[in-house]
């Protein structure tokens, strides 16, 4: 008997949401936002109804009966640190997502969409490996200042689904392999997953690691406490330096890496150094978590939006090869993942997490 899920993966101007039968798409739909509709509302919380409107008026227009549903699952929000899995929209869940646990973020609003829509036709909801997932080893959380302890914030949802997706592939269980995932997006993320716990992380958004299109990474850590107090940035434009403005923004103005290929193409050797820069990056952090593990790595998967660039790819497998295989995955099909969390747990393959 096939399983019929609702996936909404809300954004700050979209809400993106599918619908699945099984593993297989009968239809997705990107709803935009404008600012001025988004700037109505005073909090994320608040932007619930009106995001729940435009849900159920797209699905009533495609004839589709939201109670042939079988469940709901949304994109996990800003709650406190938990392992991965699929997590059941309790009361306590929801409320920590109502309340920004963690911050305000839109992607809050998927757990609190799922578990209204399921409540309305009587099926559970879910979230799936939000980006707050903490299954970091003790060792790991320390930075060398107290105060500063390392924080588990990364790809959390694609980087599980391709491990995952790679354990059934080679007829493993996820929990019994060394896997590194590097996921090249916006932001860039290197995971070291042993026996199905992510046991360390570079910061994917405002911390350590590579720099990526739009971010910078780890920097020169006395010379950025000298730019903050040099009294010519705001605390705001500095913090836009290292997320937004940073990495390949920063020094080619693009955070596209179709245009730098486009630019190296051409013949312009800054974008090429620039590039050659990001790989050799990549492939310290690849080496890094490869110790970690202690060198005992059965494969490394590579994923994201920027697993397309053949080159990058090319450089990270010349420098990192010898480490183990690697398996490509290019993009990340987050409403997929979020189907497979909820479908996992519905026909009993695992466990729905408690919160």
């Amino acid at each position: 008997m096939s399983i019929k899920s609702l996936i909404i993966n809300p954004g700050s101007t979209s809400t993106k949401i599918g619908v699945f039968e099984d593993e297989t798409l009968l239809f997705e739909e990107t709803l935009r936002h404008s600012t001025e509709e988004i700037a109505q509302y005073a909090t994320i919380v608040d932007q619930k109804d009106f995001r729940k409107e435009i849900i159920l008026n797209l699905l009533a227009s495609k004839d589709f009966d939201i109670k042939s549903l079988d469940l709901v699952v949304g994109r996990g929000g800003m709650l406190k640190p938990i392992p991965g899995g699929t997590y059941a929209v309790s009361d306590e869940l929801l409320h920590d997502l109502e309340i920004g646990k963690q911050g305000q973020h839109a992607s809050n609003l998927g757990g609190i969409l799922a578990r209204e829509i399921g409540d309305s036709i009587g099926k559970p909801s879910f979230i799936v490996d939000p980006v707050v997932v903490d299954e970091l080893e003790p060792t790991s959380r320390y930075s060398g200042v107290p105060e500063l302890p390392r924080t588990s914030v990364f790809h959390a949802l694609n980087q599980k689904a391709v491990a995952k997706r790679y354990a059934k592939e080679v007829g493993k269980s996820y929990d019994e392999l060394n896997l590194i995932v590097v996921h090249m997006g916006g932001g860039v993320s290197v995971g070291p997953h042993k026996h199905g716990k992510v046991v360390d992380i570079f910061n994917a958004l405002d911390g350590d690691g590579a720099f990526s299109p739009e971010r910078s990474g780890a920097v020169p850590v006395g010379q950025l406490v000298k730019m903050c107090f040099s009294g010519q940035y705001t605390e705001k434009e500095v913090y836009k330096k290292l997320v937004g403005n940073g990495g390949f923004n920063a020094y080619l103005g693009t955070n596209d890496m179709r245009d730098v290929e486009k630019m190296v193409d051409e013949g312009d050797a800054k974008a090429k150094e620039v590039r050659d820069a990001f790989i050799q990056q990549m492939s310290k952090n690849i080496g890094a978590m490869a110790t970690v593990l202690n060198g005992k790595v059965d494969q490394i998967i590579v994923t994201g939006g920027i697993a397309y660039d053949k080159a990058v790819v090319a450089g990270l497998k010349e420098r990192c090869e010898w480490i183990a295989p690697f398996t490509v995955y290019p993009g990340e099909d987050e409403l997929l993942a979020l189907a497979q969390g909820g479908l996992r747990v519905v026909t009993g393959a695992e466990k729905a997490m408690e919160y």
